[in-house]
């Protein structure tokens, strides 16, 4: 069986879905108009609260609850294996992947505000499924969709962050699984048992603070690795687009350093990344206080922004400067493992990464709970949501322990099948959805 889903996703996320992906981030880009110029409005708009507008949370809690869900292990991980296995260009290319994928954020953010419902108790409920059920009348696809994310939560959402977290914990402290695990489900279980208001709250703190720790380390390797930016900057677009001679000494950094391996690996780590396409983060947008859903849709997207153009790129940023200062450091270190290599050049940055980490792997637990809470109410009602919120928890403790390759693995296959329902809804949608208009 692993074996299978191995095949099926090599297939899958080797040239289809990216193709497919990439494609639908051109296509809105233009139908929008250009609609990522319009960024710095976007930043604004997310700490401007929109008065006397309905929803559940603030623009900017929903759009951190949104970058809690996209910020995690795949930033510094998966940045690390597309620069492996890609080469320097994969930065390039994932650095685009998050500029145009904005367009198509917006555009899913767009459909789960026009589309969401006010339920008796006054909260709203919105996402591809809802646009799916009342935009295209096909309620089977929607609930496919929903059992697509359900499926998610427990595995993206739930298990690998659980087991990065422990893992991290028993490198830095040699803290057991089981203990940092169960310390792990308790604190996120009584934040998600709050519920969106407490998620909201939690994430509008927690977000902001380790994205700008974990910038701040990465500024502090890239002043000592300063005389190597501009070199590092050069080497990664020009391996972008030219076949590349690498020097002996850093070639032996990368697997891959073609312009297809580049293109290849950087397209699908930064589509994996800030999920543009996926549609979770039209889940998110759907109960934010907006009067619009331009307005909102527009806040959703800077979080596209966040996670791929300014946090992977600083990343990758970091391992290129590390390789070209000195190539030996990485030895010893997996592909995953390079931007280890990279903090490790500095007096206690294991420990700094290890925070980071286990901050950023915290948050996507907490995002995507709401994800599939969400799912979860669209099947079942909110009789449901109690069940779902125990078994989240007590999954968190399991995916802490247990083997990741068949989860991770599950997890992409899931992933891929979210996107086609999401993507087909786009586009049988797109004259409803609209540029934005100052």
């Amino acid at each position: 069986m692993m074996e299978t889903i191995k095949l099926v996703n090599n297939f899958l996320w080797g040239i289809p879905l990216p193709i497919l992906l990439f494609g639908t981030h051109i296509y809105f880009t233009i139908h929008l108009k250009g609609v990522q110029k319009h960024i710095p409005k976007a930043i604004k708009l997310s700490v401007t609260p929109d008065k006397n507008a309905e929803g559940d949370l603030s623009g900017f809690a929903s759009m951190t609850a949104l970058l809690a869900a996209t910020i995690g292990t795949g930033n510094i991980v998966g940045i690390s294996t597309a620069v492996a296995l890609g080469g320097p260009g994969a930065i390039f290319w994932c650095w685009l992947t998050g500029i145009l994928g904005m367009a198509t954020t917006y555009a899913e953010c767009y459909l789960g505000v026009l589309y969401r419902r006010k339920t008796s108790d006054g909260t709203f409920l919105g996402g591809p499924m809802y646009a799916l059920e009342y935009g295209l009348n096909k309620k089977w696809l929607a609930v496919i969709f929903c059992i697509l994310t359900l499926i998610a939560s427990y595995g993206v959402g739930c298990s690998t962050q659980a087991r990065a977290v422990t893992e991290t914990a028993e490198t830095l402290w040699n803290l057991p699984k089981y203990a940092s695990g169960m310390i792990i489900a308790v604190l996120v279980g009584l934040v998600i048992i709050g519920g969106v208001k407490s998620i909201g709250k939690i994430c509008s703190k927690l977000v902001p603070a380790m994205g700008i720790f974990y910038i701040i380390a990465c500024m502090i390797i890239l002043a000592v690795n300063l005389k190597y930016i501009l070199p590092a900057i050069s080497l990664i677009f020009q391996s972008a687009f030219l076949p590349t001679e690498l020097p002996a000494a850093v070639a032996g950094g990368f697997i891959g350093s073609t312009i297809r391996s580049a293109a290849r690996y950087g397209i699908a780590r930064g589509l994996f990344t800030n999920e543009a396409g996926i549609g979770t983060a039209a889940i998110s947008s759907a109960g934010a206080q907006t009067s619009h859903p331009s307005r909102q849709a527009l806040i959703s997207m800077s979080a596209t922004f966040w996670d791929t153009v300014v946090i992977c790129a600083v990343t990758g940023l970091v391992i290129v400067t590390n390789i070209l200062k000195n190539p030996a450091s990485i030895k010893g270190y997996s592909f995953s493992e390079f931007t280890t290599a990279a903090f490790s050049t500095i007096p206690m940055g294991n420990i700094l990464l290890g925070l980071s980490l286990i901050a950023f792997a915290t948050a996507t637990l907490i995002g995507w709970s709401y994800f599939g809470e969400k799912a979860v109410e669209y099947l079942f009602g909110k009789s449901g949501i109690s069940t779902y919120r125990i078994c989240y928890i007590v999954m968190i403790f399991v995916g802490s322990i247990m083997s990741m390759e068949l989860v991770w693995e599950m997890t992409d296959l899931v992933n891929a099948f979210m996107a086609i329902p999401n993507l087909l809804c786009l586009f049988l949608l797109r004259k409803q959805i609209r540029p934005y208009q100052k």
